[in-house]
């Protein structure tokens, strides 16, 4: 087990470059950055399933290290 979480994009600002995830299990949405989405592109849709890791940020969870 590698640390990682999947969940769902609910929602990703392409021009403000964030979004926001669910992730399974859970009705909280988490932070990311588009500077986080690994591969080619930076980009996501909502509903989309991802995999990422939950890291402690400025007082919040966040999503890092997302992958389709």
């Amino acid at each position: 087990m590698d640390g990682r979480s999947t969940g769902f994009v609910h929602s990703f600002n392409r021009a403000g470059g964030y979004g926001f995830v669910v992730p399974v299990g859970s009705d909280e949405q988490v932070y990311f950055s588009a500077a986080d989405i690994e591969g080619e592109g930076h980009s996501l849709s909502e509903g989309q399933q991802i995999s990422f890791v939950l890291v402690l940020g400025d007082g919040r969870f966040e999503a890092k290290e997302l992958r389709v």
